[in-house]
């Protein structure tokens, strides 16, 4: 079993209509035995396409949920720690809930520059990629 998200110190399990505003998440995931930690982000839908049918003459998008609750991480050092550990040696921490994926992508960002995870030896992050358009921050308030 994995460790439940935590948003603002409590535990974060919302309804499908309050996720409807929101796009993903940047989040912290800690180790709790030797302090390591890797920032990331993960999107709250995934898209989906429903086939042509005898009622539907047109492919259709769509989103569904993903498994943003239990995902964890992209990195495949952590995903091998995860493996070999129990269900309460890491935290899982949302920093910030986003709606649009750019702002997801900026903050992403902001935060591995901030906490400066390419310069210590305490964060499971290796590299920072980053493709931002500035139009689509206009509505991000930080």
């Amino acid at each position: 079993m994995i460790s439940p998200w935590v948003y603002k110190g409590e535990m974060f399990d919302p309804t499908e209509e309050f996720l409807e505003d929101y796009v993903g998440f940047v989040y912290l995931i800690t180790e709790n035995e030797t302090g390591m930690k890797y920032v990331g982000k993960k999107f709250f839908w995934k898209p989906k396409i429903l086939p042509v049918t005898k009622t539907r003459k047109r492919r259709q998008r769509t989103k569904v949920l993903s498994d943003w609750r239990d995902y964890f991480s992209s990195n495949k050092t952590l995903q091998e720690r995860r493996e070999s550990a129990s269900e309460d040696e890491f935290t899982r921490e949302i920093l910030h809930l986003c709606k649009s994926k750019g702002e997801c992508s900026y903050l992403e960002v902001k935060e591995q520059i901030d906490r400066g995870v390419l310069l210590k030896d305490d964060y499971y992050n290796g590299i920072i990629q980053c493709r931002i358009n500035a139009k689509h921050l206009k509505d991000i308030n930080i």
